[in-house]
């Protein structure tokens, strides 16, 4: 084999050999990689982390390069939640933290909205759904609070170089198919244990045309695989979304490198985006996938848009484009959270939110809420069309809850016609 066969490296290679101070490293290779950023949130903060830095008498290695982001417990529901949401302050305050985002949209989204992300960063954060990081040619993955205190100490963490799985996506989407069908079928394809701990990279005509907050799902969901990480190389949509988030151009200069090299090793699989009809996963799995109009008479009790995967800009945008001029249907509660307070109050300016109002949709607060299975949980045998990440039993309120997964234009779709619908019928 030639030395430039062994050397080509994977983008998840060159990611983690620069992380650890590397010209190269080879899959399953145990190596020490210094950290960017590290992100943690009022539930995976500092009331977990406080307690074990007071035992250790340590301090936070770098406190410029850590980002507190209050959105699981707020608004606060009850005195459990008001007592972490105020230690969490406390906290912030005592650690003297720059970068803390209160009560203003979810981590994962508001991270890179504030400019936070830039391709060739190798991140953590301390929720499972960190490897969003990855949509901006990011090295970002979830760990958990024993890592996140040898990381807050430290300031670097060990990672065993992963294989690459590429999926590649030809063709283009249909209008009203999106991001979050092509993950749902993608976790339907290979299961909820696919990405085996392994880093996943999308690719292909069909990626390359997508918008950077459709990029993010499909980064954002590699978790469903059981990916570590979910990456799309940098190109030029990527340096122009970031410029417009404030990423300085000293920060950018090179941000168009960051790509696999031909014929780095990697396990592909192929799909065809042209042919792609709308997905659902039904309770109790995200791998539990079917095309739409397989689905059967199924009526919703709510639809539900929000959490970090369903409720960006471009997903309000999404839903509002089938309920524009037309009322959810009887016996259907539409519940709007959006991900971000910045992207709402945008939404808010282009007249989206009052379409997605007079269409009957309730607004709640900018935090993870029932997705996180906080706050606005669902009652005692609800059935949900819901545009999150998960539908586990009991995760979004009682086990008799009856969670199906989809995009947001599915969920709109479903609430106006009252049964799980196809979005393509009705934007038609």
């Amino acid at each position: 084999m030639s030395e430039s066969v062994i050397r080509a490296q994977t983008l998840a290679q060159k990611l983690i050999a620069r992380a650890a101070g590397r010209t190269h490293v080879q899959v399953g290779e145990v190596v020490t990689c210094a950290v960017d950023l590290a992100m943690f949130h009022d539930s995976s903060g500092p009331r977990r982390i406080l307690p074990m830095l007071e035992e250790l008498g340590a301090g936070i290695w770098d406190r410029h390069k850590v980002v507190l982001v209050l959105d699981h417990y707020v608004p606060a529901q009850d005195r459990d939640a008001q007592q972490i949401v105020q230690l969490t302050r406390d906290t912030a305050r005592q650690w003297q933290l720059p970068h803390v985002i209160d009560s203003e949209g979810i981590c994962h989204v508001v991270l890179p909205e504030r400019g936070h992300l830039a391709p060739g960063m190798f991140c953590v954060g301390g929720d499972s759904h960190s490897p969003t990081g990855g949509a901006f040619g990011t090295y970002m993955f979830g760990i958990g609070a024993t890592e996140m205190l040898g990381v807050c100490v430290t300031g670097q963490i060990w990672v065993q170089v992963p294989r690459t799985l590429g999926m590649h996506w030809s063709g283009r989407l249909a209008p009203g198919v999106s991001a979050k069908d092509m993950m749902l079928y993608m976790i339907g394809r290979l299961g909820m244990n696919g990405g085996q701990y392994q880093a996943v990279e999308f690719a292909g005509d069909a990626v390359s045309a997508l918008s950077m907050p459709e990029r993010m799902t499909l980064s954002n969901m590699s978790a469903e695989l059981g990916a570590q990480v979910g990456l799309v190389a940098a190109d030029e949509t990527t340096v122009a979304h970031l410029r417009q988030c404030g990423v300085s151009p000293e920060r950018l200069h090179d941000a168009l490198q960051w790509h696999g090299d031909p014929g780095a090793a990697q396990e592909r699989f192929d799909f065809d985006a042209d042919v792609l009809a709308p997905q659902v996963a039904a309770p109790h799995s995200p791998a539990n996938v079917h095309p739409v109009p397989d689905v059967g008479d199924v009526k919703p009790s709510i639809a539900y848009i929000g959490a970090c995967t369903g409720a960006k800009l471009e997903d309000l945008r999404a839903a509002a484009s089938v309920l524009r001029g037309q009322r959810v249907a009887s016996g259907v509660q539409l519940l709007v959270a959006p991900a971000s307070a910045r992207e709402q109050r945008q939404a808010e300016h282009e007249g989206t939110m009052q379409v997605l109002r007079d269409a009957g949709a309730q607004v709640l607060g900018n935090s993870c809420g029932a997705c996180a299975g906080y706050g606005a949980t669902f009652a005692e045998g609800s059935i949900v069309i819901s545009s999150t990440a998960r539908n586990f039993k009991a995760r979004m309120g009682p086990a008799s809850v009856q969670v199906y997964l989809a995009s947001p234009y599915t969920v709109a779709a479903s609430a106006l016609r009252g049964c799980i619908a196809d979005p393509r019928e009705v934007l038609a």
